[in-house]
Order: C-alpha cells, then structure tokens, then sequence
C-alpha cells in the first residue's frame, strides 16, 4: 500500500442525530451530523415519523383540506364515481330511448 494516500481513520468518530442522540462509530471524518438514527427511526420504534424537507407532506395535506372544503372527493375515488355516474346516466339514457322505440 502506498502511504499518506489514505484518509485519516478515527476510530471514535461522533455521530449526532437531529432527535439529539449521540454515538461513536469508527470513520474517516470526526463528526458526522445525521437526520434518523435507530433511536428516532420508524422501522425501530413502530411510530410513523414524517420525516419532511421540502414541505411535501404540508403541501400535500393543505390540497387535500382545500378539496374536502371544496366538497370534492380526493383522488382514485374521485375518478371512480365519475366513472360510474356516466355509465349509471348512459344506462337510463338507452333504457329511455329504448322506452320510446317501443311505445312508437
């Protein structure tokens, strides 16, 4: 191995979680700052955390409170009773006409 091409290595490395929990691991840089640790992550805890950087999820949840004051249905929902109103209103219209062919 060639020498002074390698990192330097701390074997004592801090890691720093954002829910403020703090651990040492071995890595090339002293400290390392992290969003989720196995303290605060879902999958460790069983709690849903929404973990949100770009304010997706606010973004989101305001849509969907302007649909409901709306008085909208949300989404695949939405499609689907649509869907089944114009079938359910092409049905009555070809049982009308059918109606009408037959009294003539």
């Amino acid at each position: 191995m060639k020498k002074e091409i390698h990192p330097k290595y701390y074997p004592e490395a801090k890691v720093i979680c954002a829910c403020g929990n703090t651990f040492a691991t071995g890595s090339t840089k002293p400290e390392i700052q992290v969003d989720l640790c196995s303290s605060c992550h879902p999958f460790y805890t069983g709690k849903q955390k929404l973990v949100d950087t770009a304010r997706r999820v606010e973004k989101f949840q305001a849509k969907v409170e302007k649909q409901k004051k709306a008085g909208a249905k949300v989404g695949r929902t939405a499609k689907r009773a649509a869907k089944a109103a114009r079938k359910a209103s092409s049905k009555v219209e070809k049982v009308g006409d059918a109606k009408k062919k037959t009294k003539k």
